[in-house]
Parts: structure tokens; sequence; C-alpha cells
């Protein structure tokens, strides 16, 4: 197609001549990113990004690009900068604000299905308020970001039904009201897309249930209303053994429903009461990549590719080499090489025969099955003070032969013993942990694995196969403290959903009871904060303190298994605004309920996957350009990682991801000053880096005995008393949320 082609189409639409307002105001988006792109002219930038500097002339521009897009609207230099419309060949258009190159503002994105989203950009996302019709006539009015629904909005389907209320990542969470085409509708708490909270629902014959709801049926107390004043309060459960309440008939019809049955509520009444699904999205507007050409004074050059949110994926190779070769030390300062490993390895030696600990596996494995295996009531939530009596253990003993309640095996005779084991059957299902799925990982076919080496408290730490679990071998002390603790820590867990604290699965204890030395192993089952498809790439084990706070390890042999610590650190952690204060607050609740436990020396155990790096392994920070991938036929330039926009394509996925899990994020690298020798937080230095990142808070079974005390004495006379580990939990507390708040930020792009 001919450019005067071209223009005869669009010559029936005139760009508005408009300068985009500051775009600092409105770049704050999740996981939003500003990048300052290379010139590769020798222009002087202003340092105030609101508008083109002043020798940088803003004009209209109407261009065929390279790859066939097409772009016609105000220009800036090399980028769009201002009203402009972008038609993209696979038939997708842009028509709005746009700032050095990035849809920033208000504009209207169409594709080619006929879906449409009008409203605010930021940053290539939509983000703002907006409304989005889809192909299938489902509309969302109301507020986004970063391309998912969150905040307040209202949502008409196609079907008739409709919702209005709180959204939260792309589902309905919070309260909101829900109305079936037939009439029926719902008033109340949603989480995650599902009802779930305190609400009424109210049926178009006049019936009604008020109470708790979880996944989208009635469950715990609750009241069933007939329109003729009966009503029915009790116990609700979908499993009718649970099941219990009271019928009270109406003065004006005694015999009115005495044959009505509880169940009826889940096997007719909300029977064809369904959710309406969220439609997906074939492709998301900051996907859609942008060919900017370069010109120089009416010279063409080479166009770049890069996306609609302003990350540019082409440069030179000189440039290239500079970005990657960012490493090591500065001075007398120690740093760490920004480099990763390609090849992800697995953790630990596998416990095949012929192992010194075999047997243990085996009996562990063992009682892992009858414990989990044996029937248990499934009752509520609320258990009883009894349940968490540190005399509530059980011994079962497992003779090679078998027994009316074990089976034969080939190891020898030992005894099995069960902690509190309705409160960990209990936690686990607060946790929603299948039981099957959890004896398949530890009991399975596929054998444990043991960590290289103890960690500190001579503690051994086994991996389940699938890396989900992880086991701890524990001294007497730990289990005390654990069961001293445990109506607190389950009372905790349950009231706040995303505590940092360790997931505890189970507590027990195998003796040995067939060998000389009856020696006894106790041992906690726990989540493994780092089971995930990411790569881990760097950990961090983080306290606050200073003293002895390094990795022994040299410079050359630290990987991606090392656990680095407080003085090792070289990143700012920053997370989006509304993670970040959801962050603090949990850090608030989970430190405060530590201290009230008398508990000290516990670490925030964080874990980093680099998302973008080079094929050597070289960390490439955010807004750098990755070189052409020669691979490819076209010679276009590709991302050299998976986009982030791929997990928001589908936001069901989102529910992977919750606070410390899966997040992703940036982080900020730092440097310490060469002559300050305990400078806990670094200098930042305006070089990020996307990440997606794992944290929580481990070791919480310490508290501040006599030994303690007597470390902290002893230390003190030595060192500075604020830079030891052993202070007391109200003191250790205060340094580690100090600390935690310096290395965690809000994003601020």
């Amino acid at each position: 197609m001919s450019k005067e082609g071209s223009s005869s189409v669009y010559k029936a639409w005139e760009a508005t001549v408009r300068k985009t307002q500051a775009a600092r105001k409105r770049a704050n988006s999740i996981f939003g990113i500003s990048v300052d792109h290379a010139d590769e002219d020798d222009h002087d930038h202003s340092s105030d990004e609101s508008d083109c500097g002043p020798e940088e002339m803003i004009y209209n521009a109407d261009r065929i690009l390279a790859n066939g897009d097409y772009y016609t609207g105000l220009w800036c230099e090399n980028f769009p900068h201002g009203q402009g419309k972008y038609l993209w060949t696979d038939g997708c258009m842009y028509v709005g604000e746009w700032f050095k190159g990035k849809t920033m503002g208000k504009g209207r994105f169409s594709w080619p299905s006929g879906a449409t989203y009008e409203g605010e950009f930021k940053s290539g996302y939509m983000d703002g308020n907006g409304t989005y019709t889809g192909t299938n006539g489902d509309t969302y009015k109301g507020q986004w970001v970063m391309n998912l629904k969150h905040g307040h909005g209202t949502k008409h389907y196609s079907n008739g039904d409709w919702y209005e209320g709180e959204w939260r990542r792309g589902l309905q969470e919070g309260h909101g009201r829900y109305q079936w085409k037939d009439g029926d509708n719902y008033t109340g708490e949603w989480k995650n897309g599902v009802i779930c909270g305190k609400g009424s629902f109210i049926w178009s014959n006049g019936n009604r249930y008020d109470g708790n709801w979880e996944d989208s049926v009635p469950k715990g107390n609750g009241t069933f209303r007939w329109p003729d004043g009966s009503l029915y309060v009790g116990n609700w459960s979908k499993d009718p053994s649970e099941q219990n309440g009271t019928y009270y008939p109406s003065q004006s019809s005694p015999d009115a429903n005495l044959e009505w049955n509880p169940q009826d509520v889940y096997n007719v009444d909300l029977k064809d009461c369904k959710i309406c699904p969220g439609e997906k999205v074939s492709i998301l507007p900051s996907q859609k990549k942008l060919a900017v050409w370069r010109s120089a004074k009416g010279e063409s050059v080479k166009p770049r590719r890069m996306s609609v949110d302003g990350r540019a994926f082409y440069c030179g190779g000189e440039l290239v080499e500079d970005l990657m070769g960012l490493h090591v030390e500065d001075g007398n300062q120690r740093g760490l090489a920004m480099k990763v490993s390609k090849t992800a390895r697995r953790q630990g030696e596998t416990i095949s025969k012929g192992h010194k600990n075999y047997e243990l596996m085996l009996n562990l494995q063992l009682g892992i099955r009858h414990s989990v295996g044996r029937p248990g009531p499934s009752g509520s939530l609320d258990l009883k003070p009894s349940a968490f009596d540190p005399r509530e253990k059980y011994w079962t003993r497992f003779p090679p032969e078998g027994s009316k309640y074990t089976p034969p095996h080939q190891s020898c005779e030992f005894k099995w013993k069960d902690y509190c084991p309705l409160v960990f059957r209990t936690l686990r299902k607060l946790f929603k942990v299948d039981a099957a799925d959890y004896m398949l990982s530890i009991c399975g076919n596929d054998a444990l694995r043991e960590l290289s080496s103890p960690g500190k408290s001579g503690s051994f730490f086994y991996l389940t196969n699938d890396d989900r679990y992880m086991i701890k071998t524990m001294k007497k002390a730990e289990v005390k403290v654990l069961m001293r603790m445990l109506s607190a820590y389950y009372n905790h867990v349950r009231a706040y959903e995303n505590t940092l604290v360790t997931k505890f699965y189970g507590l027990h204890c195998v003796k040995l009871t067939g060998q000389p030395i009856q020696k006894k192993v106790r041992f906690i089952i726990m989540g493994n904060l780092f089971c995930s498809e990411y790569t881990i790439h760097r950990r961090f084990d983080l306290k606050g303190s200073s003293l002895g706070r390094t990795t022994d390890k040299p410079l050359t042999e630290i990987d991606e298994m090392t656990i680095l610590k407080d003085l090792d650190l070289n990143f700012i952690f920053r997370l989006q605004k509304s993670w970040f204060q959801d962050f603090c607050r949990q850090i608030d609740r989970d430190c405060e309920f530590l201290e009230q436990e008398r508990i000290m020396d516990y670490s925030l155990l964080v874990g980093l996957h680099f998302r973008n790096t080079s094929a050597a392994g070289d960390l490439i920070p955010s807004g750098a350009l990755t070189p052409t991938d020669e691979n490819k036929s076209d010679g276009t330039p590709r991302l050299s990682r998976a986009d982030m926009d791929q997990l928001l394509l589908d936001p069901s996925r989102w529910a992977s991801i919750k606070l410390g899990l899966n997040m992703p994020a940036r982080v900020e690298k730092t440097e310490r000053k060469s002559d300050c020798e305990f400078q806990l937080v670094g200098d930042p230095t305006g070089e990020f880096y996307e990440v997606i990142m794992f944290f929580g808070i481990i070791d919480i079974l310490q508290d501040y005995d006599i030994s303690k005390k007597l470390e902290h004495a002893y230390k003190s006379i030595q060192y500075d008393p604020t830079s030891i580990s052993a202070v007391d939990p109200r003191q250790y507390s205060r340094r580690f949320r100090d600390f935690i708040y310096k290395v965690f930020a809000e994003e601020t792009t």
C-alpha cells in the first residue's frame, strides 16, 4: 500500500492537536514501568518528562511503518506524542492520547472481533475508569488497574445477569450485589469471584437466606425465611450430617413447610444460580507491539520495536554489552555479580536405599500415611480448647509384621507419635490442602530429598519430590514452644488469610524401638515457600541485624542455592501500592503475634526470580534493550522474556498470586559505601529489574529463653547490643520491622 493510498483511506479522520498532561500523575499502575530510552541522537533531555523539551518539536505525522502498521497524529522526536491513531495490521486500533510512545490518558482500543475498551490508559494498560464491551455482549463499566477490573464497577452479562460492587484483580471481591435474570439476587461479601462471607440471598418467590456463605453456598450460621413469616435457624452445610437447626412456623400458617428439607436449598433452590464467567480477552492492549522508526533530519534509520507500555526490544550490540556488564566489586565493597544460572538444578540428595536415613524416611512415610488416612471428624473450624492440650498426643506401634492398624513393612520396629492430630488436620483444611495430594507428595513412590547440610540450629531438612513440602527435624524445646503457642497460632492464621508466618501441616515423632539405641526424631511438616514454576535466582534471609549477617561463601561460589543475608542484600524491593499497604499491615500483625508469644530470631525469607536475563545469564535492567533474535526468520526483534501480560490474559491465573507468592514486582539495585563496613541498607542506584517475588516469615519457634538471654549478655560485652540477633522479643520485633520497611518500598513509577 502506498503512503498516498493510505492517506486517502484515513482522510476522513482528523487528528486533534493536543499536548499530553504531566505523565507522572498518570503513571501509577500495578507493576507499571517507566523507561528512559537511550537516544541515538545527541540531544540533551530535560529532567522534566511531562512534555517534550524546547528543542523537541511536536508535529503531525502520517506514516506507514516498516511492518505495515499505520499511524496518524501528533509526533515528538521518535514517538507518538499527543493525540493520535494507531492501526495494527491484525486489525487492532487505538485512538487517543499518547506520551512518548506509550498509550497514556484517555483513549479507545478496539479489537478486530468487535470488542472495545473506552476509558483511561496508563503506561499501555487499561488503567483508571473505563468501559469494556465484549464480543458476546458483556459490558463492564468501572475502575481498572493494569488491564484488570479493580475497584468499584458494574458488569452486565449477555444472558441478562448483572453485578455491581467491588472487584479485585479481575474478580468480584468485597461487597457486591449479583442479580440473576429470573429476579433472584444476592447482596453481601465476595472473595475470588465467588460468594463468601456474610450475605443475603433473596429468591423471586420471596424466600430468603441471611447468614454465612462459603464457595457460593450457605456454610455456618444462617436463617432461612418464608414470606409467611416461618423461619429456620441453624448451622448450614452441604454435608447433611453437619446440618442442624430449628424450624419456627408462623402463626398464620403453622402447618406450612413441615416437609421442607434444608438440603433443598443446595439441591433445588441454588442449583441454577451460577455466576457467569468472565470473557477472556485474546490479546491485551499492553501486548501490542509498536513499530517506531528513528529519523534524524529526514534521514531514515532502521526502525526500533517497542511495546505500547514503553518497553523497547532492540538496540545496537554495544549498548547491550554495556548493560550486561553490570557486576561485582566497587572499591572495597563486597558486591554480588548481576548474573544468574540459566540451568535450574534441584536441591538436595535423593534418599535411596543405602542412605543413612533411608529407614527413617520409610518410617516417616508409613506414619504420615497412617495419620492422614485415619478417619477423623470433618467438623467445623471451631475447635474446643481440649484439642490444643499438649497431652493430646497418640502413640502407634509399627511392628515389621504389621498389626490390626498398621501394615507390614521392611523397616525395623518403630513407634509413631501424633501431636494434636485434630488441630493439624483442621489446619490442613484451613490451608486448603487436599488429603490425597498431601499423602501422595510425602508418601508416594518418589523418595524425599535431604538438603546438603543441616541448618545452624542442627536441624536437618527434607524436601518432597514435588517440592511442595519441607520436613524439618526439631529439638524437644522447639516442640514445646509450638505446643505452647499452637492455639494462638491457629487463631492467627485463621483470622489472617494472608499471614506470612510459616504454614505448619503436621507435628510428629518417630521412636526407633527396634535398634539398640532408642532415639527419638521429632519433625514438623511445613509448606515450601519456593515451590514454583519459576527458578529462584536469589535467596535472602533477612533479620535486621548486622553481626555475622553475611554469607560465608566466597563470591565465586555463590549460586542460586546460596542463602544470602542482610549485609549481602543489594536490592530494595518495590511493590505496587495496594500490595505494599497489604504487606505492611500483615508484617505488623505477624510481628505483634510473635512478640506476644515471646518469639524472636525469626527471619523474612525472600526469593527472587529475575524475568529478564540474557542468554549468558546476565541480568538486564528494566527498559534495557535486548538484541534481535537471530533465529527468527522475519528478523524482527523479540522480547527476551515471557511477558507478564501473558499472565494477565487469564484473570483466573491471578488466584496463584497472593501476598508473598508469585508476586510480580521490581527491585532497585543498591550500593553500599566502601567506607561504611556495616551499612545495612545500601544507597539506591536508579537501576531496576523486573522480578517475581516470594517471601515469608520463617524460624518462628525460638523463644527468648535463658540460653538466648545469656547469649545476649555475652555478645553485648563484645559487640554493639543493637547489632546482635539475640535480643528481647519486643526490641527484636521493632528492629525487624524498621529494617523490613527500609528494604521494601512502594512502587512510585
